[in-house]
């Protein structure tokens, strides 16, 4: 049995190998257009199905996924994404983690970083620019930063600032009961939150805070549910909608503008003025700078 003692032990793998691990055993034999049927020591595509799919050898797939081989050329990288069956947002996920991930070292820079909680002056200039557009900063953890006063009269009503010092959209989401009453679609808002979460993790596997949150969260059965951490969702155009306590029926269209790699500026444009770009688009320039 080749690395046998290997496979055992995933803390040699990369988190590109563990991703690729975990779509193998997600897909099916007629996922990828092999005869079905048959019994299975373990669900998913052998490991040679996918190597013979991807034209690389058994072996070599193995060595890979036991963190033994940590440099797989973009060729190679493509081809297994292609044999896994990857929409676009994972296929560029995994090419990132293939680049930036190895055995040896696993993205020590991802730890915990203080900084990542800190909202530059200019930053909190934007916010306060948008209104009375309600926009908050978002840092990796769907941890909420700074707002600015529209937003948070918005959702004061709603529980979102309850504790201002620990303001967090996922814990929210999933813990406070007008999360559930208020937003219109509130589960596909809740897999829109798993997911960024997922995002964050793959982006930064070795940060404590984040391991705390996911931690906390799948002890509520509606996210463990919900909770694929080698999953990405296709992006979407994302609507927001509420049946606020004080201001009826709500529809907003949420737009990102990434700030830094870790921290972005959400604008939640009410619906009638949402295709008001011009202004938008100035303070896209100024959230660059």
């Amino acid at each position: 049995m080749v690395g046998a003692g290997m496979a055992d032990h995933p803390g040699a793998r990369s988190a590109f190998a563990e991703l690729l691990i975990a779509r193998r055993a997600e897909l099916r034999p007629e996922d990828v257009g092999l005869p079905g049927g048959g019994r299975r020591r373990t669900p998913g595509l052998r490991r040679e199905e996918v190597a013979v799919l991807a034209g690389v050898s058994a072996d070599y797939l193995a060595r890979i996924e036991q963190g033994r081989d940590t440099n797989p050329s973009m060729a190679i990288v493509d081809a297994l994404a292609t044999a896994l069956r990857f929409n676009d947002t994972e296929r560029a996920h995994f090419g990132w983690l293939a680049l930036t991930t190895s055995s040896e070292s696993r993205c020590p820079s991802t730890a915990f970083d203080p900084a990542l909680d800190q909202v530059p002056a200019a930053l909190r200039s934007v916010l306060d620019a948008l209104s009375p557009t309600p926009a908050f900063a978002l840092g990796p953890r769907a941890n909420v930063l700074a707002w600015n006063t529209a937003w948070a009269d918005l959702v004061t009503p709603l529980g979102l600032l309850d504790n201002p010092d620990l303001v967090n959209l996922a814990l929210w989401t999933f813990y406070h009961p007008l999360a559930r009453t208020t937003i219109t679609d509130w589960p596909q808002f809740a897999d829109n939150i798993a997911d960024q979460l997922s995002r964050t993790r793959l982006r930064r596997p070795d940060d404590e805070r984040i391991a705390e949150i996911i931690a906390t969260l799948t002890e509520e059965p509606d996210f463990a549910r919900r909770w694929h951490p080698h999953r990405l969702a296709e992006d979407l155009p994302t609507l927001l909608g509420f049946e606020h306590p004080t201001r009826g029926t709500l529809t907003y269209t949420v737009q990102t503008l990434s700030a830094d790699k870790d921290q972005q500026v959400v604008v939640w444009l009410p619906r009638e003025t949402a295709t008001r770009t011009p202004e938008l688009r100035l303070v896209q320039r100024a959230a660059g700078e």
